[in-house]
């Protein structure tokens, strides 16, 4: 019995000297396939994830009703930034104006975090902004929120323009 517990652990040493020894090979596997195609060319020009835009273009104002203005916000914030005050203040009198419509805030989100994340941030938006314009006199019952979180966004580049735009409250009139 002791005899092949030695044994045992001699295979064991052996097995850990051995092991680091067989590592990768260097030699670079083939392809496999039978006539790749090889000419860069093929594959089209590189498009490149950057939102390209000049001064003459229009950044998108989400999907909010005219003439009311979405409200933008900070990456991994649901608070109302004073730049966006002017945007929100206007969109509380404009619904103060015209007594009978009723307005869905959607909050956006850009598309890092995860799903979940995204949804809870997005309501935390439309919360704040509901709250916001209740606190300027517009009636709660004629304020609906809903969050979207990434899933309807406007930009689909990678860059901080696209994302900018996709971190909003839009103001929807419902029909």
């Amino acid at each position: 019995m002791r005899l092949s517990k030695m044994t045992f652990l001699a295979f064991l040493m052996a097995m850990f000297l051995v092991f680091p020894l067989t590592g990768c090979s260097d030699k670079t596997p083939e392809s496999g396939i039978e006539g790749a195609v090889t000419d860069p060319e093929a594959l089209g020009p590189a498009e490149s994830l950057e939102t390209e835009v000049s001064e003459n273009d229009n950044i998108m104002e989400g999907r909010t009703s005219g003439p009311m203005l979405p409200v933008y916000f900070d990456f991994d914030s649901a608070m109302i930034q004073s730049d966006q005050v002017q945007r929100i203040e206007g969109n509380a009198e404009y619904i103060k104006v015209n007594g009978t419509i009723r307005v869905r805030i959607e909050g956006n989100c850009d598309p890092r975090g995860t799903r979940e994340y995204n949804l809870a941030l997005g309501e935390r938006r439309a919360l704040n902004a509901k709250k916001y314009l209740v606190n300027l006199g517009v009636g709660a019952e004629r304020l609906f929120t809903v969050s979207w979180g990434e899933e309807k966004l406007l930009l689909y580049g990678h860059d901080e323009l696209s994302w900018a735009q996709n971190r909003r409250d839009d103001f929807v009139i419902m029909k």
